[in-house]
């Protein structure tokens, strides 16, 4: 985190070395275009392509087979239930008879 800001101080420092204004290049005219433009096109590729096999994956995928037994999981430890004897009822896996 550090070297990130270390990293910004010197960016800022290079350009107004070089007498660049952050604030004039932001306001201008041909940023703003470009930056709608590319934010329309992000938008357009989420709603368009990515957001039906993100929201599987979310909704189907870990919600359901992560998510959900992790907290089942901790409640049981909560309650003060052993994980292993839930796993294995009425035999142990580490008995050797």
């Amino acid at each position: 985190m550090i070297r990130l800001i270390i990293l910004i101080i010197i960016i800022i420092a290079v350009l107004s070395y070089f007498n660049i204004s952050i604030k004039n290049f932001i306001e201008s005219r041909s940023f703003q275009e470009n930056f709608h433009y590319v934010l329309n096109g992000i938008k357009y590729m989420w709603s368009n392509y990515l957001k039906r096999p993100a929201l599987y994956l979310w909704n189907d995928i870990f919600i359901r087979f992560i998510w959900e037994p992790l907290i089942n999981n901790l409640e049981r430890i909560k309650g003060g239930q052993s994980l292993i004897e839930k796993l294995f009822v009425g035999r142990c896996p580490f008995s050797t008879s």
